[in-house]
């Protein structure tokens, strides 16, 4: 047997536990489940993602054991992050008796926590409200008391706005503490690990990108470890670190713990690179003024398709990542770029078990076989891309700053938003420059459209269900999408170009001045969620909202 086939093993043992898990005791506990507990678990449907790895070198397969254990300490981060009671409050859902013990113990696992992540945030568990700053701030930590501790400690905002600190109240203080120093024996067990992947594989790249990051983890420093990652090279995709902000619903400021372990597809890979060189002319044609635009960004952008073999931390909460844009750092975006990478066997069983059913339900009769997974494949990767261009960093009253700083607790629903929306509105540019094939556009409308409800469902407390929720109104406001006389919904393709274009502008604008009370403004107009929308939603109980994976090697 190969080392890949010791590590079908060894992985699943890591990931599941070595025993089987007993039978929930039939007895009450203190704890108050939500009645409908079995109805919110069956909202995510069982799915074994599995990939090929019989081409794996030997040193490959063994670095696959070893980055297994640092992705379960990542893991064990990120639970702290998205709830500093998670540790304790853990052994009580274990200790759960009676008929709804499993499914609350199992929705517990999905969510990361005792709040419902479709639901505003809702308690399934208990009583207690979810706070906004999650695990990174101090519970009981008001906007207005963290804004007024920095305008009177301006030396400190550097550190209090940081990707990678947790605020912590010290007597009548407030500190920001590195991620380095209040995560250090996770990330040094996850570091240790990484240095045994890295002396294990022979390749070069990333051997030299575990390292880096591996290194980061004590500094707090993730620049070097960000551009080695842009130059990898591997058989092996694979994504350590804090990335994103979605989790930080105070402010935006903090980015989660997150891994992903992939293997690598070359041919489909290689079929996407020509859009690569396409960014400068994307960046071009966006509807805002040039002085908005983003020129200087770098433009190598690497666009991989592989299949995914693990996920933990931030991208195992609640809906699983089909794909992503990384990393966020403007420095590295401006040097390089930034990569896309397609999870593939993630999106094919979303849009088999999900996608395809949803259709059948909100578009009418004669027009569902107009959804193809190819429109959904290119949309999502048009989506990653349109990450990449527009504003970034801005100037705002003279001074310095970025998108994401200025529009805060926002900035995510509208960064979503924004790749949606030039997802679009690229793939249409780029046919009209010959660079696609025009047949996308006889499917794209539709897939788009049944799209709309299976991000929809994902709630407007999460950044992307808001953001769809902010297209789809404007959409239907501009005569873009309408409904039908049975109450299904359809796309006009007519004006879905010019209707893209007009919000595009919209988004971006908002965006490049950094405007926040324009934000909130437009969330205002367009964030509730149209009574038809809810009355298509409300027929698509039977079909689950996700997949809730497991992570098997194919040997």
């Amino acid at each position: 047997m190969k080392t890949c086939g010791m590590a079908v093993v060894m992985l699943t043992m890591i990931l599941t536990g070595c025993g089987a898990t007993p039978d929930a005791p039939e007895e009450t506990s203190g704890l108050v489940v939500r009645d409908d507990i079995v109805e919110l678990r069956a909202q995510f449907v069982p799915r074994a993602l599995t990939a090929e790895t019989l081409h794996l070198s030997d040193g490959d397969c063994e670095a696959l054991l070893h980055l297994a254990d640092a992705a379960k300490a990542i893991d064990e981060i990120f639970t702290i992050q998205a709830w500093a009671g998670n540790p304790e409050f853990a052994s009580k859902v274990e200790a759960l008796e009676g008929p709804n013990a499993a499914p609350a113990r199992d929705y517990y696992r999905i969510m990361k926590g005792p709040w419902d992540r479709l639901d505003h945030h809702k308690p399934f568990i208990g009583s207690q409200p979810h706070p906004p700053g999650a695990g990174y701030y101090p519970e009981d930590l008001t906007e207005a008391e963290f804004i007024a501790w920095i305008e009177a400690h301006p030396e400190d905002r550097e550190a209090f706005t940081s990707l990678h600190t947790l605020i912590r109240r010290d007597g009548d203080a407030l500190i920001a503490v590195p991620y380095s120093e209040a995560f250090a024996a996770s990330l040094d067990r996850a570091a240790a690990a990484m240095r045994a992947a890295a002396a294990a594989t022979d390749n070069e790249s990333l051997r030299t990108f575990l390292e880096l990051r591996a290194d980061a983890f004590s500094t707090d420093d993730y620049y070097q470890s960000d551009m080695a990652w842009m130059d990898l090279d591997s058989a092996i995709e694979v994504v350590i670190g804090p990335y994103e902000t979605y989790e930080d619903s105070l402010f935006g400021y903090k980015a989660a713990f997150e891994c992903f372990l992939c293997v690598a597809q070359p041919e489909d890979s290689k079929r996407l690179e020509v859009f690569k060189s396409e960014l400068p002319f994307l960046e071009k044609n966006l509807p805002i003024p040039d002085e908005h635009k983003n020129f200087d960004r770098g433009s190598e952008s690497p666009i991989r398709v592989v299949d995914e073999l693990l996920a933990t931390g931030d991208t195992r909460a609640g809906v699983q990542t089909i794909a992503f844009n990384l990393p966020n750092d403007e420095r590295v975006r401006e040097a390089k770029g930034s990569k896309k990478v397609l999870l593939k066997n993630v999106m094919q069983a979303k849009y088999e078990g999900i996608l395809v059913p949803i259709a059948h339900a909100v578009l009418p009769a004669d027009e569902v076989e107009r959804i193809s997974f190819e429109a959904f494949f290119q949309f999502t990767l048009h989506h990653e891309l349109s990450h990449g261009i527009g504003p970034g960093q801005i100037t705002v009253d003279g001074r310095a700053t970025e998108v994401r700083l200025e529009l805060k607790d926002l900035y995510s629903a509208f960064e979503e938003a924004k790749a949606d929306v030039l997802g679009v509105y690229d793939i249409y540019a780029l046919v009209g420059k010959g660079v696609m094939e025009p047949g996308i556009l006889e499917s794209l409308p539709w897939t788009y459209t049944a799209g709309i409800f299976r991000t929809t469902r994902f709630g407007v407390a999460e950044a992307h269900g808001l953001g769809m929720v902010l297209q789809t109104n404007f959409l239907l406001e501009k005569g873009a999408v309408e409904i039908a006389p049975d109450g299904k919904f359809r796309p006009v393709p007519d004006l879905f170009e010019s209707s893209f274009r007009d919000l595009a502008h919209e988004l971006l604008m908002i965006q490049a001045e950094g405007d926040y009370a324009a934000a909130l403004a437009f969330v205002e107009n367009y964030g509730a969620v149209n009574p038809a929308m809810v009355t298509v939603i409300d027929t698509l109980a039977a079909i689950p909202v996700d997949i809730d994976p497991s992570f098997p090697f194919t040997k």
